[in-house]
């Protein structure tokens, strides 16, 4: 690209909310700057209170490269590191990533060409899940499939265009001005909620399949039902703080869990053939894990405990989400506002 066209390019600033991230950290940072992107560029990791390396670690890449910087996120809330990043960050464009998310090559010169194309308020593509160990390879097997997660596209893959939310997302820095930025009440779901306002406000939210993060799974049964768990409790936060926006798909997981509990109470107390409602549930999975390619026996074998842990957890995290959550949100002010930048003279 000759120099014309790169001082053409926006300038770009990637924010990272970091919490006990020391397995990926350097890794995820490392994609980042080797981005082949000719505009300016930095990163700006926020910094939870983290019980591993991830501090040591991002002091390192800090020292190592002039483009990379820290702030605190004294929290530890994923919202509120976002919203530090975003303040202290420069640039007119704003591209989210994990500490656990790998950027794809061209992911960012790809983001920015479709933000300017599709005049977008914001784009994002799929977020693809790999495993390292086998049960990470069943958990992400189990995050790409419709029996997993619906119809999803931005676990499932699909063809581009307007989107309820999408993964992560490359932003318009006024954009994200004038919703004042994640609303830090929302532990989980922080993403959905945002771009649910900017559709509000008129903006248009962009998938492309074109656009992809490589997402590391929770390496254990445990951290994945938290996981989920919080997904589904957040979820139901969503739909009484933004009424009107709950739809079949966030149903599916609450209603399997009542009909299996239903069907185990009622056969040990009334007819074993209630049972037939476990046992369909349980049949439907192992069925829908014989679908999955490119797995070896043991991950197969685990695919069905992940898929059930999924569907449970995030079912238990709906039904059981207390309506004092969103009360405190509701009641709660509005989003702190993210104080505009000036964009650098070219």
């Amino acid at each position: 690209m000759n120099t014309k066209a790169a001082e053409e390019l926006p300038a770009v600033s990637v924010i990272m909310p970091v919490l006990n991230e020391e397995r990926h950290l350097r890794t995820a940072v490392r994609r980042i700057l080797e981005q082949e992107y000719a505009g300016e560029l930095e990163v700006v990791i926020a910094l939870g209170p983290s019980a591993d390396r991830t501090d040591a670690i991002a002091a390192e890449l800090a020292a190592e490269d002039p483009r990379v910087r820290t702030v605190p996120n004294p929290t530890g809330r994923t919202p509120a590191g976002l919203n530090a990043a975003i303040r202290a960050s420069r640039h007119p464009v704003v591209v989210r990533v994990d500490g656990h998310g790998l950027l794809t090559p061209g992911y960012i010169a790809t983001a920015v060409r479709l933000l300017d194309e599709m005049d977008a308020a914001n784009v994002g593509g799929i977020m693809h899940a790999e495993g390292e160990t086998d049960w990470e390879h069943a958990v992400a097997a189990a995050m790409t499939s419709k029996i997993g997660v619906g119809n999803a596209a931005f676990h499932t893959g699909g063809l581009a265009g307007p989107a309820e939310t999408v993964y992560l997302g490359v932003f318009r820095r006024e954009v994200l001005e004038q919703q004042g930025g994640y609303n830090e009440e929302f532990v989980r779901a922080q993403d959905w909620e945002l771009n649910y306002r900017i559709r509000q406000a008129g903006g248009l939210v962009w998938f492309t399949p074109q656009l992809q993060v490589t997402y590391r799974p929770r390496p254990s049964v445990r951290a994945l039902a938290k996981q989920y768990k919080d997904y589904g409790r957040w979820r139901r936060v969503v739909t009484r703080y933004h009424r009107g926006s709950v739809n079949l798909r966030y149903l599916a997981p609450p209603t399997a869990l009542l009909a299996v509990l239903a069907g185990l109470v009622l056969g040990a107390a009334l007819h074993p053939a209630f049972l037939v409602l476990p046992a369909g549930y349980a049949a439907a999975i192992v069925l829908g894990s014989l679908r999955s390619t490119g797995l070896s026996s043991k991950q197969h074998l685990l695919l069905p405990l992940a898929l059930g842990t999924m569907h449970m957890s995030w079912g238990f995290g709906f039904l059981t989400s207390p309506r004092r959550l969103a009360r405190t949100v509701i009641a709660s002010t509005a989003p702190a506002p993210i104080d505009p930048k000036p964009t650098p003279a070219p």
